[in-house]
């Protein structure tokens, strides 16, 4: 029965179908382009209990928790994200489901938010379990609720791929009634869910002989969908990229649009090959299935004309297979490019100028607003890995000038306070036990910024609203053996300068917390006034333009403030030489 009919993005409508395929449990670790998954679930916490987990690993291990406790759970993460909770996933494939548990991947072909465009399809292949991947939003949610019923009838976890644009594009959602599923009463199940070598050893011939089962299900299941035309082409695809294979292929073509493809189901592909004179596979980023395809001896066409990097759209298909090149119109209008900057006021900035004065310093970032410390004028970053890795890697590259004989450069590690709960922790504990010669620093602006201000186990607040235990950074640095915890405001660059030579000058280990809350955090009050600049005093120096503040430009060989971004923190106005800048009085 349909209740209402909503236009949805994909992610808004794996919230909805949550909600209706009776889930329980939900954890996740935010990253785009998931969020908007967990960001819609608390409007039905009356139903279903979700979190903000500290990182994808332990989102994983909640939800599979819960599975096992015998509820419907869910976990949500971005594509990078699955390499953090890859640990659980493969053994959960092994030891199976009470309840059916389904892991949301979010992919992000052509890399709009993060640092690669892995094809995670083939950790389903991988770690042996079934995918399923909806094309639209009204999938999104249908396609969800039968993830629950596949993880159940065929005792395995789900990976549930989306990609970006299957995540933020909005269409219309027929909204349905939620079903409450019994959950079982509690029994001990040590053969199955403790993974000791010999119950694991057991346990794989039993996912193989189910997985058997599920690409049988998968050649009559309704996620897989054949259309079928005049017989000349046929489009094998799945995912967004059947809407552009349907629009840029001739009419008449026939489509085999796949939902559930883990296991592939080949006979159905096989027999749908048979019906057409020429088949392609349309697929983004690699040839996942046209690899399958051709291995089975099935004759295909993909990759060769389509490539196996970033995002396709109709005319990058249509262009690639039938040479037809998308008219152009000149509008007369030229784009200027506008590369990402640190906000007005942001207070990493401060920290990232201080630094970029010491030509002798060497820094290795990580991911998050931070990471734009490294572009110019800042110029503050020499390395950027993944989540975590400003701690570890900055300890390889000490330890790596060490071994080596340098004794010129400086090594400080950088990370946020929500990467540091996320996996900076164990960096911190790296440095100090193994003895690295660095400074670790985090950058609290109390908040997770650049996915959009979701909370940490470091704000005070949980994914429901709720007050929360704010863990403090220090007092975890302090237990760790960090003797000397330098806190500072890093929007003063007299105090910051003074924090950093005051660790290097430390004799025993120290870490710096550079902490300002991000200006953007709507239950913070920030009344600070504007920048302005007497032009009597200013020299064209420029020198306000190395903090790379988008507030601050130059007119007529003046500097000058837009009122409209300025904030008031008075970067600027500190490496002015001629104090040209100040803060008007409110």
């Amino acid at each position: 029965m349909i209740l209402a009919r909503q236009l949805l993005s994909g992610n808004e409508a794996i919230a909805r179908g949550a909600y209706e395929a009776g889930v329980k449990v939900c954890s996740a670790y935010p990253g785009t382009p998931s969020t908007e998954i967990f960001e819609n679930l608390p409007k039905y916490k009356d139903s279903l209990y979700c979190e903000w987990a500290p990182n994808e690993k332990v989102a994983t291990e909640v939800a599979y928790g819960a599975s096992i406790a015998g509820v419907r759970s869910l976990c949500a993460m971005k594509h990078v994200g699955v390499n953090v909770a890859a640990d659980p996933i493969f053994t959960a494939a092994y030891n199976g489901v009470s309840g059916g548990f389904v892991i949301v991947s979010a992919d992000d072909p052509s890399m709009h938010s993060s640092q690669n465009e892995q094809d995670n399809r083939y950790y389903a292949k991988s770690a042996k379990i079934a995918m399923v991947e909806p094309s639209d939003s009204q999938e999104c949610l249908d396609f969800l609720k039968a993830a629950y019923e596949i993880s159940e009838q065929f005792d395995m976890p789900v990976l549930f791929r989306t990609t970006t644009r299957v995540a933020h594009s909005k269409s219309l959602v027929a909204f349905g009634e939620r079903e409450e599923r019994e959950v079982p009463a509690y029994q001990r199940n040590t053969r199955k869910y403790i993974s000791a070598p010999a119950n694991a050893y057991r346990n794989h011939p039993k996912l193989e002989e189910n997985l058997k089962k599920l690409e049988e299900y998968g050649s009559k299941s309704p996620l897989n969908k054949v259309e079928l035309g005049d017989g000349k082409i046929g489009v094998v695809t799945a995912s967004i990229a059947y809407y552009y294979a349907k629009d840029a292929f001739p009419e008449g073509s026939s489509f085999l649009k796949l939902g559930l493809t883990n296991p592939m189901p080949m006979e159905l592909i096989r027999d749908f090959a048979s019906k057409v004179e020429k088949l392609y596979v349309v697929e983004e980023l690699d040839g996942f299935m046209e690899d399958q395809i051709k291995a089975a001896g099935i004759p295909c066409v993909g990759k060769e004309l389509i490539g196996n990097m970033y995002e396709l759209n109709p005319q990058i298909v249509k262009e690639r297979v039938f040479g037809e090149a998308a008219p152009v119109t000149d509008v007369g209008v030229q784009a200027v490019s506008r590369p990402p900057a640190l906000c007005p006021g942001c207070p990493h900035r401060g920290f990232f100028y201080t630094m970029s004065k010491h030509k002798d310093f060497v820094i290795a970032g990580d991911i998050g607003c931070y990471t734009l410390g490294g572009s110019a004028p800042l110029n503050a970053l020499d390395s950027v890995v993944c989540m975590g890795g400003g701690f570890s890697v900055a300890m390889g590259m000490a330890k790596a000038f060490e071994a080596a004989g340098v004794t010129d450069k400086k090594v400080f590690g950088v990370l946020g306070d929500s990467t540091f709960f996320h996996s900076g922790m164990t960096g911190a504990a790296e440095i100090i036990y193994n003895k690295g010669n660095l400074i670790p620093v985090v950058l609290d602006n109390s908040i997770t910024g650049m996915t959009g201000h979701q909370d940490n186990p470091g704000t005070g607040f949980n994914l429901q609203g709720e007050i929360a235990e704010a863990l403090k950074i220090e007092d975890i640095l302090t237990a760790y053996g960090y003797k000397k915890v330098i806190i500072v405001d890093p929007q003063d660059l007299k105090a910051m300068e003074q924090a950093v030579q005051d660790a290097l000058a430390s004799e025993v280990p120290a870490a710096i917390i550079a902490r300002r809350p991000c200006l953007l955090i709507k239950r913070i009050k920030h009344d600070i006034g504007k920048c302005v600049v007497d032009t009597d005093k200013c020299i064209g120096c420029k020198r306000c333009l190395g903090v790379g503040c988008p507030a601050v430009l130059v007119e007529n060989k003046k500097a000058k403030i837009d009122r409209n971004q300025c904030v008031g923190c008075t970067v600027c106005a500190q490496v002015c030489p001629m104090k040209a800048i100040s803060r008007e009085e409110k």
